[in-house]
């Protein structure tokens, strides 16, 4: 959806005028790095038998490469988004990890079409990297940022 949100701003001719079966192609396509985005760990909510909890966790764990335990996760809100288009409902949790708890690289399920890279973002350099709009990210990405300002790195030991 980013990608083509970006094709149809750069390129709006492509989509005037046209209907499912006379699509035109692009004759000078955008890379796909243009549909890349920075986003949190996240999963469908398609396991009856399992928790919000119990998802978030194997979703850490096949998309970041950290074993979880589900008592160390904190449930921090759930909000709507997508309004406009799906009007999905998001459990926005919160956990520490360590280097003891990785047990693979992540990355997610190439063969269900995930490209997922792993990536710290230095606290020091959170709320910088948070409202750079040059770096594409979602709001959920900017509200964990300011959330845990605000309610964790104060606890946090000086350096």
């Amino acid at each position: 959806a980013v990608y083509m949100c970006e094709v149809e701003r750069r390129h709006p001719q492509v989509f005037q005028n046209q209907d499912k079966e006379n699509f035109s192609r692009l004759e000078d396509p955008l890379p796909a790095v243009e549909g890349v985005t920075y986003e949190l760990c996240a999963g469908i909510v398609d396991k009856p038998d399992l928790s919000l909890e119990e998802i978030a966790c194997e979703e850490i764990l096949e998309e970041c490469g950290y074993r979880v335990p589900v008592t160390d996760l904190r449930r921090i809100t759930s909000y709507r988004s997508g309004v406009g288009v799906t009007g999905s409902r998001q459990t926005l949790f919160y956990a520490e990890v360590t280097d003891q708890m990785r047990t693979s690289e992540g990355g997610g399920q190439p063969e269900e079409g995930e490209l997922i890279e792993v990536v710290e973002i230095p606290l020091e350099d959170s709320m910088k990297f948070a409202y750079d709009e040059t770096l594409p990210k979602t709001m959920g990405v900017i509200f964990s940022f300011m959330w845990f300002q605000t309610n964790i790195a104060p606890k946090l030991p000086k350096k």
